[in-house]
């Protein structure tokens, strides 16, 4: 299997090189008093190379590419592993060997959409949206309609353990693992909360 082309990588690394100055300037002057204009310049790019990437600011801040990642994941999970093991198989496969330089910008970008109520609002349809891209490849291992309700509850179950984990990450200040924590949420969820804590 054949990586990025050149092209597909120059992409990557220009997308990342705006969205690092979005960040970067939203966290030292404000997220109202930075301008798409601000971040394209950071960037050195043009506004309309800035809008071919990220339809508007909130986007910048909120979108990320680890839903396809995940997608991928899930499709190369062994077939015959259950629903929520799936899950936490291709967390693994995405997450748990990401370097930290990558986990200091997902951190960078958690605290300010938390922090900016523009930002938070947005990030709804961002977990929606995530939703629905993960539903279709769940329902195809487990032999159902890609819109079964029962397939985004289950996804959406997931979603959730994955905002209240990242609470609890932002509330350590990264100091806690983030692939341990997604892992372990999703086991208590597996294991339908049977298990006694430890004490």
């Amino acid at each position: 299997m054949t990586g990025p082309s050149l092209r597909e990588r120059k992409k990557l690394r220009t997308r990342a090189a705006i969205q690092e100055h979005a960040v970067r300037l939203i966290d030292a002057q404000g997220y109202e008093a930075t301008t798409v204009e601000q971040i394209a310049a950071a960037a050195e790019v043009s506004p309309a190379t800035f809008f071919r990437y990220f339809k508007t600011k909130e986007d910048v801040v909120i979108e990320d590419d680890y839903d396809p990642l995940m997608v991928a994941a899930l499709e190369h999970t062994p077939a015959d592993l259950p629903p929520l093991r799936a899950f936490r198989h291709a967390l693994r496969e995405s997450f748990g060997q990401m370097p930290p330089k990558e986990l200091d910008r997902i951190l960078g970008r958690a605290k300010l959409i938390m922090s900016v109520p523009a930002l938070r609002a947005r990030s709804v349809d961002n977990m929606l949206a995530t939703i629905d891209i993960l539903s279709p490849p769940m329902a195809r291992r487990l032999g159902r309609p890609e819109g079964d309700p029962a397939i985004r509850a289950l996804v959406g179950a997931v979603i959730g353990a994955w905002l209240a984990v990242l609470m609890d990450w932002l509330n350590s200040d990264g100091a806690l693992s983030l692939p341990e924590l997604l892992d372990s949420s999703l086991e208590a969820l597996e294991d339908g909360f049977t298990t006694r804590p430890p004490a």
